[in-house]
C-alpha cells in the first residue's frame, strides 16, 4: 500500500503547474533627440548711412489739406529741411509753416505736437529726419 500513496503524491506534483507571473517592468526614460531651438530673427543689417537726426514719426495724415501731424523729439523751425522715410515714402522738403493747436508758429521745441504741410502723401509711422 505504500506504493499507492507514492503514486498519488507523484500525480499531484504533475498536476500542479506554476503559472507564469507577468511582471510590470519599469520603463527606462527614453532618450529624446534634442529639439532644435527656434532661431531668433536675425538682427537687421547695419543701417545705411545715417540720414540725419530723427525728429519724430508721423502720427496722423490729413489728405484733403496734405498735412501731417507729429510729436517732436527734437526742435524744428520754419525753413529747416526734413526727409520723410517709410515703406512707400521717401522724399525731402523744406518746412514752409508749422502749426501748434491751429496757431501758426515759427519754431517748435521737443515734445510739441505739431502739424505741417507736406509735398506728398505720408503714412502713419513714417520717420521724419532733420537733414
Amino acid at each position: 500500500m505504500a506504493k499507492k500513496k507514492k503514486k498519488a503524491v507523484k500525480k499531484k506534483k504533475i498536476t500542479l503547474k506554476k503559472r507564469a507571473v507577468k511582471r510590470k517592468v519599469a520603463l527606462k526614460p527614453r532618450k529624446r533627440k534634442p529639439v532644435a531651438k527656434k532661431r531668433k530673427a536675425l538682427a537687421p543689417a547695419a543701417k545705411p548711412k545715417e540720414q540725419g537726426t530723427v525728429i519724430g514719426k508721423v502720427t496722423h495724415y490729413f489728405p484733403h489739406v496734405q498735412a501731417a501731424v507729429t510729436k517732436l523729439k527734437a526742435p524744428l523751425a520754419v525753413g529747416d529741411t526734413i526727409k520723410i522715410k517709410g515703406h512707400t515714402t521717401d522724399f525731402t522738403q523744406t518746412i514752409a509753416s508749422i502749426q501748434i493747436n491751429h496757431v501758426v508758429v515759427d519754431s517748435a521745441k521737443k515734445g510739441d505736437e505739431i502739424g505741417f504741410q507736406v509735398n506728398s502723401r505720408v503714412r502713419q509711422h513714417d520717420i521724419i529726419y532733420k537733414v
